[in-house]
């Protein structure tokens, strides 16, 4: 089946960048999202994005942010789902929440309609078993910043059929994505790895072992890491971290992935990180 029209739920940064990748590459994109507020943020965040990404992708040299816009569907109903051949869902990492969608979307959409998860820790089997086919339902793990990285997570549920991967390693082709088939277990492989690195990072911090900067230094000039871990973290955000944890804490039972305290307080005092202007780091 060819993907032609996309739906994207949740304007987050990683919403917004996702369906940004998706118009640039001449998708017709519906980004959904409850908060009117959130899709202005995600419209002026697509607008101000694409100067620094044209920098760097020659397929964006003869385009403009308009044109990008023109391309994408802001609103916030479920209305405009009826036709769409794949929703890409990214609300935050919470269970409820998640189930609340789903629920809701699968009264809407066609049968033939793919689902994929972007989700950092959730069990896809589970979100899958919510829905009238799960064997259309995989995980599909964007990494963040999404214009910039050209390999995709994508993770095959219990039910998940082989046509449903095939498919979207064939879209993913279209965006100039790589794709690495993973099984869902909780954290895949990049967030069971990653977020170990994020967490024992804020503990050095804690500690006061070394500052974030030099902490970061160390993973990108000693390791040759494009990010530091405190630097990643702040972009993806430090709540989405702290809930990421808490999940793979719960599902593993294991005392290598308790939270940070220093993460939780941080949290607490509204320093989420560059969404919020200030975590790790300062945004200007």
């Amino acid at each position: 089946m060819e993907i032609k029209k996309i739906a994207v739920i949740g304007a987050g940064v990683m919403g917004a960048d996702v369906a940004f990748d998706l118009a640039s590459h001449g998708y017709d994109v519906i980004l959904k999202d409850i908060d009117d507020d959130r899709l202005d943020e995600a419209r002026e965040k697509i607008r101000k994005g694409f100067r620094g990404y044209r920098m760097v992708k020659a397929e964006l040299k003869d385009s403009s942010p308009e044109a990008i816009l023109n391309k994408i569907h802001f609103t916030g109903s479920y209305e405009d789902f009826l036709d769409v051949d794949l929703v890409i869902e990214n609300v935050p990492e919470d269970w409820e929440i998640k189930k609340s969608v789903y629920t809701e979307v699968r009264e809407v959409c066609r049968p033939s309609t793919f689902y994929a998860v972007n989700t950092s820790c959730i069990s896809i089997t589970k979100i899958a078993n919510l829905m009238p086919r799960p064997e259309l339902v995989l995980g599909m793990h964007f990494m963040n910043p999404v214009p910039m990285k050209n390999l995709v997570e994508v993770i095959r549920g219990l039910h998940t059929a082989e046509e449903t991967i095939a498919t979207m390693k064939a879209f993913l082709k279209t965006l100039n994505k790589n794709a690495v088939v993973v099984m869902d277990f909780p954290g895949f492989v990049s967030n069971r790895l990653s977020h170990l690195f994020m967490n024992e990072a804020a503990f050095l911090v804690q500690d006061q072992v070394a500052s974030p900067k030099d902490i970061d230094k160390i993973f990108k000039q000693g390791y040759g890491h494009d990010m530091g871990p405190l630097e990643t973290a702040d972009l993806i955000g430090l709540d989405t971290v702290v809930n990421s944890l808490r999940i793979l804490y719960e599902s593993y039972e294991d005392p290598k992935f308790k939270c940070c305290p220093l993460l939780k307080k941080m949290v607490d005092a509204g320093y989420c990180g560059k969404k919020s202007g200030r975590g790790f780091y300062e945004y200007t």
